[in-house]
Order: C-alpha cells, then sequence, then structure tokens
C-alpha cells in the first residue's frame, strides 16, 4: 500500500466526486492500484483555485470506467473522507510539503511531477499535512471557543495519537464536520434562517447529516445541513426533507400547518451556502427523500407538544 495526492478540480469534467469517487486516466493505474487500503490527500491545482490540500479519503477498490477504455474510478470507502478543518497551503515555511516538488535547496519546482493528478506521498509527508489540516486538539479549541472563563495557565500541550487512530474516531471526526457544516452555512439554520447564539456566543444550530454515515454517508459538507435543533429533530424522522431544487418538504400529515409556518422560512427554500461547492448533494437529497422523508414511525411526544 502507498499513501497518495489526487489532485481535484471542483470543475472537473470527469466522474470525480472526492467523498465517493475518483476519475483518473490509466497512466496513474499503477500507483493508485497500490494506494489500495490506504489513505490519499486531495490537492487543488493552482489554476483551480487557492485551496491547496483540502481533505483525506481512503480508497477501497478501484475499477475499470464503464463505457470509457482507458480511464478507471477509485471508488472511496464509504465513512472515510473528511475535509480538513483548514486548508493546508501548497507551500510550508517557502518549501513544498511534498520533497518531490522541490529543488536540492528546497524552491518549488514547476511542471513535471508537480503538474501530475497523482503522486505517491511519504508516510512522514501525510502526517504533517494532515497534522497542519486537521489539528491534534480540534476536539479542545471547538470546546474553548466560546468558553468566557479566563485561563490563568495555558493548557497543558496534547496527547497527540497517531494520525490514522483521529481519523477514524468518530467523536473527532464529529467535531470536524460539525465545524465545517456550521461555518459553511454561516452558522445559520437552513431552514428556519434564524442565526441564534446563546448568552455565550454559542451558536445554536446543530450539523446534521443527510445520509448517516451508519447509511453510507459521508463527512463532506455536501452530506450536511446546518439545522436548529428542532428541525434537526424533524428531519431526522422524516416530517421534512428537500427538493433537488432547493425546496423544503413538509409531511403535512404529521407537521401542523401552524408549526410549519413558524418553523421555516416563508418561501419554503432552503439557505444554502455562498460557496456552491457547498450545496447539498442532490444524491444525498434524493437519498433521505426515499429513506427517510415521511417513513419514520413517530414515538414519544413532538417537540411542539
Amino acid at each position: 500500500m502507498t499513501k497518495l495526492v489526487l489532485l481535484h478540480r471542483a470543475d472537473s469534467i470527469y466522474q470525480d466526486e472526492p467523498d465517493r469517487v475518483y476519475d483518473f486516466p490509466v497512466q496513474y493505474l499503477r500507483a493508485v492500484s497500490e494506494a489500495v487500503g490506504d489513505r490519499v490527500i486531495y490537492y487543488e491545482p493552482v489554476k483551480a483555485g487557492p485551496r491547496g490540500y483540502f481533505a483525506v479519503a481512503k480508497i477501497a477498490q478501484v475499477i475499470p470506467k464503464p463505457g470509457a477504455e482507458g480511464r478507471y474510478l477509485a471508488l472511496i470507502e464509504p465513512g472515510s473522507y473528511l475535509p480538513f478543518d483548514r486548508d493546508v497551503p501548497r507551500l510550508h515555511q517557502g518549501r513544498p510539503w511534498e520533497a518531490s516538488l522541490a529543488d536540492s535547496e528546497g524552491r518549488p519546482l514547476t511542471g513535471g511531477l508537480a503538474q501530475s493528478a497523482v503522486r505517491r506521498l511519504t508516510e512522514a509527508e501525510f502526517a504533517a499535512i494532515v497534522r497542519e489540516g486537521l489539528p491534534v486538539d480540534l476536539p479542545e479549541i471547538e470546546a474553548r471557543r466560546y468558553d468566557p472563563t479566563p485561563h490563568a495557565a495555558e493548557p497543558p500541550p496534547p496527547f497527540e495519537r497517531p494520525v490514522i487512530e483521529r481519523l477514524i474516531s468518530r467523536p473527532y471526526r464529529d467535531v470536524a464536520f460539525r465545524r465545517k457544516v456550521r461555518e459553511a452555512y454561516d452558522y445559520r439554520c437552513a431552514m428556519s434562517g434564524l442565526r441564534l447564539r446563546n448568552g455565550g456566543g454559542r451558536p445554536e444550530v446543530n450539523a446534521a447529516h443527510i445520509r448517516p454515515v451508519a447509511h453510507q454517508g459521508s463527512d463532506a459538507v455536501r452530506n450536511g445541513l446546518a439545522l436548529s435543533g428542532t428541525l434537526h429533530w424533524m428531519f431526522d424522522r422524516g416530517l421534512v426533507s428537500v427538493a433537488d431544487d432547493g425546496t423544503i418538504l413538509v409531511s403535512r400529515n404529521k407537521v401542523p400547518r401552524e408549526v410549519e409556518d413558524r418553523l421555516l422560512v416563508a418561501d419554503r427554500r432552503l439557505c444554502l451556502p455562498k460557496d456552491a461547492r457547498d450545496h447539498p448533494h442532490p444524491a444525498n437529497l434524493r437519498w433521505h427523500r426515499e429513506n427517510v422523508f415521511g417513513q419514520v414511525p413517530l414515538e414519544g411526544g413532538q417537540p411542539w407538544g
């Protein structure tokens, strides 16, 4: 097995969906095949945007691309994709993170391997990039974010668990997912349009998976919605859903009209992130409509009681 950097651009003409599949030509087949069962880091090329390294995932399988001779698909292991909390710049202290992209004096090279869509990555380089994009103490950073209590002394350095252990930790991934989704929606509920904060300034909005991780959903922002607590409850129980055009759907035989009027934006259309790359993926919305909307038996009382 080997670790890789995979170049990806949001406007790709190929069948690229970073949390699901990576489309590549035969010239990279050997390298990608060697990475099956191992992790990869996604990288946005200079001409495509400013992000640099932006996410990590795991390759589960490589298959020929149906109907496209000479092209292959790397299938991403469900639940393995995780966007970085902060994009990692292409250079660190003026030097490339990848030694193969630097000359003998550490200066960035142009052309050649730097333009390759697939690059091998050493274990040390992989760990360094992930550590920069997903800080070891991310849960502690989030916990202290809205803590008004001053700290007399700096907290001790966090215990650094192995990179892979951190990447498969559900509590760590939940924090990373919550931070990215709430930021993408500007801490505003996508269905009510409200941006509420408590007395300490903490946002009163949840990050909801559209397709749950337990059902092969990913931690990509495109599989998330920022929702208030009540609307998160309703979404998970299939009382509300979203059409492909952003129209909010309501299970009218279960949700009273006056409750709908109080909770949802007047035009019944989802409040979307500014960045189109963060908009809900139609496949995730379709899964929710087909598998959850109107299909979950309601037990106990409703929050509007």
